[in-house]
């Protein structure tokens, strides 16, 4: 079925998501178009949750970083990748929900389309009788190469401490691109890469050409009921295969003055971004500074939550933080300029947003790291992290590599070697 998208949680948390066929799609090729005014009108006026049930139709799909350029006016910048739309989000009336907690897969629908009880029908029939078609064995026919070498990286890295000292920016996010040439289907890359690194807020989306194969450990916004969450993450180190050195990783980590400064540069970027469509003095951090671990690394991660005001709804919020703080810098605007002029290749959707907004209001989405997107015979996953005035840039590139380690091993295991150029 086209339009497949599975909203994976690496078994890290309650439910899967997985639909497909939807009833109408947008895809925005320009940043000029606002894709939220679309959202709102054809997903109408929400309707009440049902308990247990996260999503049983409404918008999935994902929001490219590069959609901030309208909102932020910043230049075209540099040439899209390939034919990939900025926006691709689908308006589907059903669900697959894969319940971890009671081990127990649900078919669910609110049935606002007079075509859906065919569309349960032929889903019932798929899941009972048909037998999936093996993919095309995926293969990479090129090594693995970055827009960056460490020279090129060192020069971006200086460039960025001159605006932080001048006072343009606190922090500024500094990402490198990896990529090469493949054949075949990107699902077994996906099926490598959940088993290297299972991640809560993870997804792979199959879009008539492009394949996203997304392994993010960070929510970016979710509305349940009117109250509204953020976890950003913001400080990192890799972990080890000895027992002693990995909790000692983490105990640095939790207590670094410098990681924890740049976590509290971007919840209180995100406070602020909160504040313009939740409740007066609703906004609040019940969590700071807590030490997740993952498959490769340690990350600082914070909590900030509030309640919608009256009127506004989870669209509001997601306008109003889009993108994600902890993959621009603060102030936002300007890093994302710094971003464009020293970062050789436009983001596309890496840095932007995967999730759903339900016919019910709620929202669930996550940030887009640790991604791979497959298309025109090239794939491409990205790495980065926060630069402040006390960063030092060996440091700095290390931590890139090590964000994108398991995605490097992923591409190894299918013939793609990676060696750093300096």
């Amino acid at each position: 079925m086209h339009g497949a998208i599975w909203l994976d949680s690496g078994n890290l948390s309650r439910y899967d998501i997985i639909s497909a066929s939807p009833q109408h799609s947008l895809k925005i090729s320009d940043a000029k178009v606002d894709p939220f005014v679309w959202l709102r009108d054809i997903l109408g006026v929400s309707i009440p949750p049902v308990a247990d049930v996260p999503f049983a139709g409404g918008a999935l799909g994902y929001w490219s970083y590069e959609l901030a350029r309208n909102q932020m006016n910043l230049p075209e910048g540099h040439s899209q990748f390939d034919s990939i739309p900025l926006m691709y989000m689908g308006i589907y009336d059903w669900a697959l929900l894969i319940d971890h907690e009671t081990k127990r897969a649900r078919l669910v629908s609110h049935k606002r389309y007079a075509e859906t009880d065919q569309k349960l029908v032929e889903v019932q029939s798929r899941l009972k009788h048909g037998t999936p078609s093996p993919p095309s064995a995926f293969s990479l026919k090129s090594d693995v190469v970055s827009n960056f070498s460490r020279a090129s990286y060192q020069g971006a890295y200086e460039q960025i401490q001159q605006y932080l000292w001048a006072g343009d920016c606190y922090q500024i996010n500094l990402a490198q691109c990896f990529s090469a040439a493949v054949s075949g289907d990107a699902f077994g890359a996906y099926q490598k890469l959940r088993e290297l690194s299972p991640a809560p807020y993870s997804a792979f989306m199959d879009i008539d050409d492009v394949q996203v194969l997304c392994a993010s450990p960070e929510r970016f916004l979710s509305v349940v009921n009117g109250e509204v969450e953020t976890k950003p993450i913001k400080g990192t180190r890799p972990r080890s295969a000895n027992a002693v050195q990995d909790k000692a990783n983490a105990v640095d980590l939790a207590g670094h003055p410098k990681d924890r400064a740049e976590n509290l540069m971007i919840v209180d970027l995100l406070r602020n971004d909160l504040g313009k469509s939740c409740e007066p003095g609703s906004v609040s951090v019940p969590s700071l500074f807590a030490v997740e671990s993952y498959a490769n690394v340690h990350h600082l991660v914070s909590t900030v939550r509030g309640k919608l005001a009256p009127g506004c709804d989870a669209i509001d919020v997601l306008q109003d933080c889009f993108p994600g703080g902890s993959i621009t810098g603060a102030p936002k605007k300007r890093a994302m300029e710094i971003i464009d002029q020293l970062e050789p290749d436009r983001r596309g959707i890496y840095c932007g947003v995967i999730g759903y907004i339900g016919f019910d209001g709620n929202m669930d989405t996550n940030i887009v790291i640790r991604t791979m997107v497959c298309c025109a015979g090239e794939i491409r996953c990205w790495a980065g992290g926060g630069i402040v005035a006390d960063s030092l840039c060996a440091e700095e590139y290390q931590e890139t590599l090590d964000k994108a380690s398991v995605m490097l091993a992923v591409l190894a295991h299918f013939g793609g070697k990676f060696s750093a150029q300096n």
